[in-house]
């Protein structure tokens, strides 16, 4: 992550192998006894917090209604007060164009980098645009990755034209090279370690390697998950250094929820795709349940060797060891997991969210070796979260829902 600023959680999901772990630094366990607390506000269109410098929170927002009348939307950064919530600093609205919620990132030189919509922008630390780039298509863009070497790498959402991936320089917010053209359209957002770029396409899986001059494809790893099935497309990898891991039947219609809102009459599945040799997979169902379907990753825990799963159409949520095969762990029935999720490496605890059209939405912390709940707290809202949550600086949780931004603390 030599491509990010040094700190605790610099992008979504951590950082572009989608771990959902702390990069250093804070945690979030909850011990016996202890109950959480809520601090909310409400925001435009949340999509995901991000952590500079100690103390400092980053918000990236956006606008929706324009969207429906056909019109350019915009997105806005703030930095937000972490206790309070209450905006510090706020940057103008940034061009977006088609609406797609988007990513911002701090970056190894100091700077923020943001993707929405068909645009790039870089911004300082006091949320002042630097400049900004068009980006290729007319298109929304979902977001970007940083390798290594800082460079941004970002692509086109698409389910029906391959989509295109495009590299940009980080100092001067140019495409350093032509244009990439993926063998098939892509909805996942990209992942990445090191110099290499994970995509998930609507059929399968495949990577690239930054050569110095562009990204070239892998010829020998490519797993075509979708062969012989009727599953529909998967979403985001998360890449732990021996696996690729995502989910299938992403196709789905959400509207203040996943509850009940696959398309593909199918059970969805986790599927693991070795990183060193393509042919060694697996593929498992994780409810049974028919119309099964998400719209994020699963969580991956590489030192206990547990990978947790779940179907949000249908509310259920397992978990496997993988250190044999897929050995099942626990199941959990009637819960409304749907969100990115988040992970406390050294105590084994996991936060998702749960959702029911009476209660609306509520944050759990689960332990992920035996799925016993261990704390929760509602949050309220009308709609079911499916963006990023991040750690705080205090065994803290900033959890973005659509037109919400919480706050989860332990209560004095």
């Amino acid at each position: 992550m030599s491509g990010y600023c040094p700190g605790p959680w610099p992008a979504e999901d951590g950082g572009p192998q989608r771990l959902a772990i702390p990069a250093q630094g804070a945690g979030f366990t909850v011990t016996p006894g202890e109950r959480l607390a809520v601090t909310t506000r409400r925001t435009m269109i949340s999509t995901m917090t991000v952590l500079g410098d100690p103390g400092e929170v980053y918000l990236l927002t956006h606008s929706a209604l324009r969207a429906r009348i056909g019109l350019s939307t915009t997105a806005r950064v703030e930095r937000i007060d972490p206790l309070t919530l209450e905006t510090i600093a706020r940057s103008a609205r940034l061009p977006g164009g088609p609406m797609w919620p988007g990513g911002v990132a701090v970056h190894g030189n100091g700077d923020l980098y943001v993707v929405y919509g068909r645009w790039a922008h870089r911004l300082d630390r006091h949320c002042r645009l630097k400049g900004s780039s068009e980006l290729p298509h007319d298109m929304p863009y979902n977001s970007f990755v940083v390798l290594d070497n800082g460079l941004l790498v970002t692509k086109n959402l698409s389910d029906r034209v391959c989509a295109r991936l495009t590299v940009i320089d980080p100092e001067t917010m140019t495409a350093v090279c032509a244009g990439v053209e993926c063998r098939e359209p892509s909805i996942a957002r990209l992942s990445a370690i090191g110099n290499q770029v994970y995509v998930v396409g609507t059929r399968s899986i495949f990577r690239y390697r930054w050569t110095g001059k562009t990204l070239e494809i892998d010829p020998a790893w490519r797993f075509d998950y979708t062969s012989r099935t009727r599953q529909s497309y998967g979403w985001d990898v998360v890449i732990d250094g021996a696996n690729a891991w995502f989910m299938d039947n992403g196709r789905h219609r959400y509207r203040t929820s996943m509850i009940g809102r696959g398309v593909v009459p199918t059970p969805n599945r986790l599927i693991r795709v070795s990183m060193t040799d393509a042919a060694d997979h697996d593929a498992i169902e994780i409810s049974g349940i028919a119309g099964g379907s998400i719209t994020n990753p699963p969580l991956v825990d590489r030192a206990r060797q547990i990978v947790v799963g779940y179907d949000s159409a249908n509310r259920v949520m397992a978990a496997w060891r993988f250190a044999d095969g897929l050995t099942p762990l626990w199941r959990k029935e009637g819960i409304g997991a749907a969100s990115h999720m988040l992970l406390d490496p050294g105590s084994g605890q996991i936060v998702t969210n749960d959702f029911a059209r009476n209660t609306g939405e509520v944050v759990v912390v689960l332990d992920i070796a035996t799925g016993a709940e261990l704390a929760r707290a509602a949050i309220g809202g009308l709609t079911q979260g499916v963006v990023f949550p991040s750690i705080g600086w205090g065994r803290d949780i900033y959890w973005c829902s659509m037109g919400k931004l919480a706050r989860i603390f332990i209560a004095d």
